[in-house]
């Protein structure tokens, strides 16, 4: 079994423990005894940005709600063109000061472009401020739809966590969320409220047979308002 070298800890407020470990030239990042991240296994995180980006015309603005280790921030500003923003929603402020100081270079130091906007804070609550701005949104939050760190993660994943990332999303856009496995029920809340719904299955890393889920889906077109008609105006006389 190795032995991972604790290199740094962080305690949330609600006693959460974040702990970066190093065994060689492998990093994890773990909560309790449970990985959250590593960097030996990320191919699912690049998917998630590479699918979402595939589905949307040349993409300009970019929400990618979580950072872990870089990777799928990095499958975005690949994928986009010189002129798009890339906004980094990372609600653990120690998580960005060990990417600046020990991970940055795993992915190429993503948080170095100059297209990316780092934002400390929740992403459920950015969202909410933030109608029809995204060409696409990416969560790879906590462990997907079934939370395993923070227990305000979870808003982002009901009913009316989906809304807001649909409602944030410009016409076409597009949602993608990365899971540890499928869910049934966020797969039903996704078809209540969005269309062109899929729960796919991706490689956790490129060669392994273990896989990860990434759902997609797209904001209902909103329907025309309609004014009541008022009395009808007499004709000329």
């Amino acid at each position: 079994m190795l032995e991972w070298a604790t290199v740094e800890r962080a305690r949330m407020a609600d006693g959460t423990e974040f702990v970066l470990g190093r065994h060689g030239d492998g990093w994890v990042i773990r909560v309790g005894p449970r990985v959250l991240m590593s960097n030996r296994m990320h191919g699912s995180e690049e998917a998630l940005a590479e699918i979402a980006l595939a589905r949307v015309d040349s993409p300009r603005a970019v929400l990618v709600g979580g950072l872990g280790l870089g990777y799928t921030v990095r499958a975005v500003l690949d994928g986009v063109a010189k002129e798009a923003e890339v906004t980094v929603l990372e609600l653990v402020p120690d998580l960005l000061e060990w990417n600046h100081r020990y991970l940055g270079g795993l992915a190429g130091h993503p948080l170095a472009d100059p297209r990316c906007r780092v934002v400390v804070g929740d992403v459920f609550d950015t969202l909410k401020r933030s109608p029809a701005t995204f060409d696409v949104v990416l969560l790879d939050v906590d462990n997907g739809p079934q939370g395993l760190t923070q227990a305000k993660n979870q808003r982002l994943y009901s009913e009316g966590g989906v809304r807001a990332c649909l409602a944030a999303l410009r016409p076409d856009g597009v949602l993608a969320v990365w899971s540890r496995g499928p869910n049934a029920g966020y797969r039903r809340k996704l078809e209540r409220h969005g269309t062109d719904v899929e729960m796919l299955s991706v490689a956790a890393r490129t060669g392994s047979a273990m896989t990860h889920v990434v759902f997609v889906a797209k904001a209902r077109a909103q329907k025309p308002h309609l004014r009541e008609a008022g009395p009808a105006r007499p004709g000329p006389g």
